[in-house]
């Protein structure tokens, strides 16, 4: 049994719609060899990630950097897991009143140090909500968790 953690922050009722969309999209019903694990930022550990087989991050725009929530599992986590899991898939998402550069940018900078592997470009869900998001992120935690079980990831 291979396993996704996702790690995504969720402090409204539509983040917390997108974080529901992603285990939703892993726990597709024709993925029977994935686990899923969801985990607020703050309640994520490094013993976590060490269990992992790849993981999707959801992060909101804070003040154009990812939230404090996400910097704060980052802190917690970068050392402890630095060394072992070095080519860690991962992907993801970000809520962006903006457009989400800033945010995108910083994540990308510790995921390179890390030296984590990117599955796909980060999903960027920018200005208004639209309800499309929710598909959109949907779709990702499938992808992720169907690439997991047929060990393209």
């Amino acid at each position: 049994m291979r396993q996704l953690l996702i790690v995504a922050h969720a402090p409204s009722p539509n983040t917390h719609r997108l974080r529901e969309a992603a285990e939703r999209g892993a726990r597709h019903p024709e993925i029977e060899a994935v686990e899923v694990i969801v985990k607020p930022p703050l309640e994520a550990e490094p013993d976590d990630v060490r269990a992992c087989d790849a993981i999707l991050l959801g992060t909101t725009e804070n003040l154009g950097y990812m939230s404090g929530a996400l910097k704060d599992f980052f802190d917690r986590c970068y050392y402890p897991v630095l060394e072992e899991k070095q080519g860690l898939p991962c992907a993801l998402y970000i809520r962006a009143g903006h457009d989400g550069t800033g945010t995108r940018r910083a994540v990308e900078s510790i995921v390179t140090g890390l030296r984590w592997k990117w599955v796909q470009e980060p999903l960027v869900l920018c200005g208004e909500w639209q309800e499309d998001f929710v598909a959109q992120v949907e779709e990702l935690g499938l992808y992720l968790a169907a690439g997991l079980e047929a060990g393209v990831l």
